[in-house]
């Protein structure tokens, strides 16, 4: 795991020292993505530099250091990830070269960038990333054909973000890295930023900065020197892999065994990318949560390490409602791993706000944030690299909107839009607290509603639901922080995304609008790459710290999609398959629980202990004066959480984390 940058000028504006340089600065502003060593590559004839700052993992000496040169001298690359293949890969690159004729390769190391350098310089970009199972971003310079390829990997896990001006292409890991080489005053993207307010992250390939693009998942972009202008000119990148076809090919041929037989196949793909994601030169541990997904991470590679202690690490609150390490405890006590736990006090929390902006490198508001910096820090204090439970939401179903979500709007669909709306407003009729008092009294009869963490609020979220006409727009009010952000910023056009993609859907025949998988596929879109590996990636990174989801591997996530409807969600549970997975591992009231995630009481903190940071930061001054925001309807959710009446911190956390962000990065409005 790493922090790659690089630059392609055909100018000649620039000496070969001075875009060595250049390559230099935009790696060394992240500096913490790899603080283990750093490199630079630059071609003079080619009027291009590659800069690298290493976290070494694998192959820990200078066998692995980077920028690496295949054997042949053609191809340079610089990259950020894992290839967990890549011993499996050796095989197949020296059975090829026999084949041809080639002479046999003298591997240097065992790193897997060697391994994948040379992939590249045998197959080419399209073909070699298609033979990889892993995560990665990369930058790779061909000096024959004078082109430069950038890549990311299949989900989203790694970053990448490039951009265009004056007939020079930058890229890098981190937004800083552009911004350390880009000699143009940054803009904000406003529709970008209409659509951080709605969405709370901006998913590729959208990015805060104008003319700034990030690379979506499964793409990849190859361009020559003398074919670059500015970004609005840039060619579309092209697919190598698709979620959609993923997606579609599941659904079409579903698994025809029984539920046992399905379980098993999953566990078997399981195991083996637990299996895969253990290989490294240094410590290896989980992060555990105690939920079902991390539980079984932690389960699988307890059963893979043979004897080996399997270190867990939790992060508990002070706070008894978001406080999950004791029970996260008692699974890593029954599973057989070293749980190591540590119980933050709110003051530490509070400390940390104030470098949230700086520490996502662009705006980014899902609070979850926070606590997920503070377990990282924590678990790098002890091992270098963690597994983590991420993609198992998306991919088994594991959010209230594929289970109740889908249901409801099946239901909602023959009653009337009168009607709705006159639900809706007797829902919010009543404050989210006084709903939280109701169903705290409600629990015996229903009891997974009633024990869900802060049930107001998800009525109210689904008050604002009901009287959508069309699923998407159900869908959208569903994941949506501000309903209408063109309220706060008028004039701006939004931003598209998933949802506004209709062409990039599965087949409505698979894949009806409104259903449950329809509504996990947008999640898979958007949400895992845009929201989730985001803020695992710059938490973990921020610390040198690197991440591995086994649930994340591409023959995992295709098995996900094979499983039939009802091993998804069933008696109104979703995650099914995955939670009789781990039931063969731990007792069920270990696990049978609704989903609490992963937060922190922001909507508390608001109102005591960062009331003046965050006045300070939404000052109807100050933002007339920054002519982002509209004052009048910021002042309004201001007050309206301030009353207690209502809980605005999700249409207040997204401005504060914009704003946080634009005094850390010195852009004027």
């Amino acid at each position: 795991m790493c922090g790659i940058a690089g630059i392609l000028d055909n100018s000649g504006a620039r000496t070969p020292d001075e875009l060595a340089a250049l390559a230099r600065r935009m790696a060394e502003v992240q500096a913490h993505r790899g603080p283990d060593g750093s490199g630079v590559y630059a071609d003079p004839e080619g009027g291009l530099a590659l800069g690298h700052r290493r976290l070494a993992v694998l192959e820990l000496g200078e066998a692995g250091a980077q920028p690496m040169a295949s054997a042949d001298g053609r191809f340079v690359l610089t990259y950020n990830g894992e290839i967990y293949n890549h011993f499996e890969l050796r095989g197949q690159i020296d059975a090829a070269r026999a084949y041809s004729g080639r002479p046999a390769l003298s591997w240097r190391g065992g790193s897997d960038t060697e391994t994948l350098v040379e992939a590249l310089a045998l197959w080419r970009p399209a073909e070699a990333l298609t033979r990889c199972e892993g995560m990665f971003a990369l930058g790779v310079w061909d000096r024959r054909e004078r082109t430069l390829t950038l890549a990311r990997d299949r989900m989203g896990e790694k970053p990448l973000y490039y951009a265009a001006r004056g007939g020079r292409l930058f890229f890098a890991s981190e937004l800083a890295g552009l911004t350390a080489a880009l000699d143009f005053t940054p803009v904000v993207d406003r529709s970008a930023l209409a659509l951080f307010l709605r969405l709370s992250c901006i998913p590729a390939p959208h990015s805060i900065l104008s003319g700034v693009r990030k690379m979506p998942p499964g793409r990849l972009l190859t361009l020559r020197a003398d074919n670059v202008t500015d970004s609005a000119d840039l060619p579309e990148p092209a697919v190598y892999w698709s979620l959609r076809d993923m997606a579609e090919a599941g659904l079409a041929a579903p698994f025809a065994g029984s539920d046992d037989e399905a379980l098993d196949a999953l566990l078997e793909r399981l195991r083996r990318s637990v299996r895969s994601r253990m290989q490294a030169d240094v410590p290896v541990g989980a992060l555990l949560s105690g939920g079902v997904d991390s539980s079984l991470v932690t389960a699988l590679m307890v059963e893979a390490a043979g004897g080996r202690t399997v270190r867990a690490f939790t992060i508990g609150y002070d706070d008894a409602a978001y406080d999950e390490s004791a029970l996260a405890a008692t699974v890593a006590k029954h599973l057989g791993a070293e749980h190591v736990a540590l119980t933050f006090r709110t003051e530490d929390a509070l400390r940390l706000v104030p470098e949230l902006g700086r520490a996502s490198g662009e705006p980014f508001a899902d609070a979850s944030f926070l606590p997920t910096l503070l377990v990282s820090k924590l678990t790098r204090g002890h091992v270098k690299v963690c597994l983590t439970g991420d993609g198992g939401d998306e991919l088994f179903a594991g959010y209230n909107r594929h289970v109740h979500g889908a249901a409801l709007w099946a239901m909602l669909s023959g009653v009337s839009p009168g009607l709705r709306g006159t639900l809706a407003g007797m829902i919010t009729s009543l404050s989210p607290r006084a709903w939280d008092r109701i169903l705290r009294v409600l629990r015996p009869m229903l009891p997974r509603i009633a024990r869900q963490r802060l049930p107001g609020e998800k009525l109210h979220k689904l008050a604002a639901a009901l009287p959508a006409r069309i699923a998407p727009t159900f869908y959208a009010a569903l994941v949506s922080a501000w309903p209408d952000p063109g309220v706060l910023i008028p004039g701006a056009a939004e931003a598209g995304w998933a949802l506004r993609h209709k062409s990039s859907w599965p087949s409505p025949d698979l894949c009806p609008e409104g259903s449950s998988v329809w509504m996990q596929y947008l999640d898979t879109a958007w949400y895992l790459p845009g929201d989730i590996l985001t803020k695992v990636d710059r938490a973990t990174m921020h610390y040198g710290l690197e991440s591995r989801a086994p649930y994340l591997d591409h023959r995992v996530a295709a098995f996900a999609w094979s499983l039939p409807a009802n091993m998804r969600v069933r008696s109104g549970m979703g995650k099914w398959a995955t939670r009789m997975l781990l039931d063969r591992y731990m007792p069920h009231e270990l696990w049978d629980r609704p989903k609490m995630g992963f937060g922190v009481p922001v909507g508390d903190w608001l109102r005591g202990p960062l009331k003046p940071w965050a006045e300070a930061l939404i000052d109807p001054e100050r933002l007339a004066c920054e002519g982002y925001f509209e004052p009048e309807p910021v002042a309004r959710a201001w007050a309206e959480h301030q009353s207690g009446r209502f809980n605005r911190q999700y249409r207040l956390w997204p401005i504060l984390m914009f704003q946080a962000w634009l005094e850390n990065a010195g852009i004027s409005g």
